[in-house]
């Protein structure tokens, strides 16, 4: 671990959050600043364990000329995946199936080969779990927290939530007044795996009348409660968002798939949701998806400005020699936190924090 450093990686795993970008350029201009040479890895880790897809072999030198102009954009130029773990690499037996076979070791390998002196993963929990096993096989590692789900622990948020925030808000309010012209009952569906996060801040901001979180197991004739005295006082219309993971009480979350090699994809609750209320109410539903269009677009300039604090802290974190950890917001400052800290518990909404008790004092239902 005595090595100078010389030249770094960096990566960009699992789902894309707008901020990547912003995050990759703020590393590669910290860098050069040292002196240092930067490499981006394309796809995660697969520009390691299947360089021969691409026509760069994996590995793209990071310039000063190829990180600009890229802050406001959203993606990343590096390509990101959420399959392919290393630790449980989708691999195709002699047999026809598919199994999960560890390839962290070859991996570990190859970054020695390349010459690289220490990794700047740029993640979620899955990402950051890989990480932290690459740190306890020797790799010199710093995490930098990425999702719009916002729940990765030790950080006080994550970039990429603020800009899915704005727009599910957005979303929400465009959809007060065809909701009201037509007196329909709209379901917005909004991302977030098992943490209520995004539908929480979303449906708060746009004045929601019920918000469903994987937080609160709920009973869907108390929401159709609430429609119903609405529809007394003469608001014939309602807003429920529903986040990805939340599930009625006694009843396991809608499932879309599992497949071999990557996380369960979560997704169909709006519609159950729309379903039961049409039923129960008499009213016309419609469902809206917000899905994967939380992910894009350019981010907020919050998102930006965080990001680069990411970025640049990293780098600096590497320079003090802080290895096998992960860079927080902890306002006014970013400080280091160990990255098995970081993976061990999913930061979920807090059911006495200060935006729930806001949401109830205003009426919205959590069909509790």
């Amino acid at each position: 671990m005595s090595k100078l450093i010389r030249r770094i990686a960096i990566n960009t795993g699992g789902g894309d959050a707008p901020g990547l970008n912003a995050v990759v350029r703020a590393v590669v201009l910290s860098a050069l600043h040292r002196g240092w040479e930067c490499v981006g890895i394309r796809d995660g880790y697969n520009g390691l364990l299947v360089p021969d897809v691409y026509p760069d072999g994996g590995i793209m030198e990071l310039t000063r000329e190829s990180v600009r102009g890229i802050t406001h954009l959203g993606g990343t130029v590096l390509g990101t995946t959420n399959r392919g773990s290393p630790l449980a690499y989708p691999t195709l037996g002699a047999d026809g199936q598919w199994r999960e076979e560890d390839r962290s070791g070859e991996l570990v390998s190859k970054l020695k080969e390349l010459d690289v002196d220490a990794l700047i993963a740029i993640g979620g929990d899955g990402s950051l779990a890989i990480a932290n096993a690459l740190f306890q096989q020797g790799v010199r590692v710093v995490g930098v927290p990425k999702t719009i789900d916002n729940d990765l622990a030790e950080t006080v948020v994550t970039f990429g939530f603020d800009t899915a925030v704005s727009f599910a808000a957005e979303c929400v309010d465009r959809l007060h007044s065809t909701a009201e012209a037509h007196d329909r009952v709209m379901v917005v569906e909004v991302m977030g795996r098992y943490a209520g996060w995004i539908g929480l801040h979303a449906g708060v901001a746009g004045t929601a009348d019920a918000i469903l979180i994987p937080e609160i197991p709920y009973d869907i004739g108390k929401v159709a409660e609430k429609i119903r005295q609405r529809a007394a006082r003469g608001r014939d219309f309602a807003i429920v968002v529903v986040a990805e993971g939340a599930h009625s009480i006694g009843v396991q979350r809608s499932v879309v798939a599992k497949e071999v090699g990557q996380q369960e994809r979560l997704g169909g609750i709006g519609q159950r949701v729309a379903a039961e209320l049409a039923e129960l109410t008499g009213k016309e539903t419609r469902t809206v998806v917000l899905g994967h269009l939380l992910r894009g677009g350019s981010p907020t300039t919050r998102d930006r400005i965080l990001a680069l604090r990411f970025g640049s802290a990293a780098v600096r974190a590497l320079a003090d020699g802080c290895f096998g950890c992960m860079v927080a917001l902890d306002p006014p400052i970013v400080r280091y936190v160990p990255l098995s800290s970081a993976i061990k518990r999913m930061k979920t909404v807090p059911l006495d924090c200060d935006t729930m008790q806001t949401a109830r004092e205003l009426g919205i239902s959590f069909g509790d």
